[in-house]
Order: structure tokens, then C-alpha cells, then sequence
């Protein structure tokens, strides 16, 4: 399985489970949804790209989490951008298939309007991952 697929699985994995976020989002999916309604949360597929030493396959890239929220109150947004940031980094290191994540840092969320009556959250990190051989 790839990098990104290790990473989305582990981050929805813990998301889901996480006792605050799971249970006030109607989902954390690795995809938009279709029939969703908000508040859900998406990963959004990592940026990767190479970060190999002589002997080791590695990934350096951005992980980004979207929360999607109705309403104009960003009260609840807000906490719940802190909850994933706090989340996070809690990660397991190893994610299976000889991946292992080296480090894993908070980089910056931002809360916006996004149309009428709707805002949203994304929440950014930066993933170091090396795949023993």
C-alpha cells in the first residue's frame, strides 16, 4: 500500500475514534462526500514528495484535515480545529507496510466563509515518513 494510503487510513482511523471529533462530526472521509451533512470532516490526499536516504524510501509532505461546518458561528469550528490539531500528532509512528512516520509538526489552520450560512476549517501539517526495506 502507498504512502498516502497508510497516512489517510491512520489519520481516519484516529479522527473516528478521537472522543471529541468523532462524535461531533458526521464522518471524517478521505473524500467530499456526496450526501453528507455538516459538521464532517475530509482528509485531504497529502502532498508527498521524495525525501530518501541511501538506504530507506521516504516521504516529506503536507497533510491537510478539512472540517466543514453550517452556520455563521465559528464557536464550534474553532474547537474543533483545535481538537485535530491536537489529535494529530498523537499518530502512531508505525502505520504498517514498513511505513513509519519520523516526524509529524503542526504547520497552520485557517477558519473562512465559504458561502452562505456554510464556513470551513483546514488544518495543515507537515509528515515525514521512512518505509523500511
Amino acid at each position: 500500500m502507498s504512502a498516502h494510503a497508510k497516512l489517510t487510513e491512520a489519520v481516519e482511523a484516529l479522527l473516528g475514534a478521537h472522543p471529541g471529533v468523532g462524535i461531533a462530526v458526521n464522518g471524517v472521509f478521505d473524500s467530499p462526500p456526496q450526501r453528507a451533512v455538516r459538521p464532517y470532516a475530509v482528509i485531504e490526499d497529502a502532498v508527498l514528495v521524495d525525501w530518501s536516504t541511501k538506504d530507506m524510501i521516504g516521504r516529506e509532505g503536507r497533510l491537510a484535515v478539512g472540517l466543514f461546518e453550517m452556520g455563521e458561528d465559528r464557536k464550534r469550528l474553532r474547537a474543533l480545529a483545535d481538537q485535530i490539531a491536537a489529535a494529530i500528532p498523537q499518530l502512531p509512528s508505525e502505520l504498517g507496510e514498513g511505513w513509519r512516520i519520523a516526524s509529524l509538526a503542526f504547520l497552520r489552520s485557517r477558519i473562512f466563509r465559504e458561502g452562505p450560512g456554510q464556513c470551513a476549517a483546514v488544518i495543515e501539517f507537515r509528515v515525514r515518513m521512512l518505509q523500511a526495506n
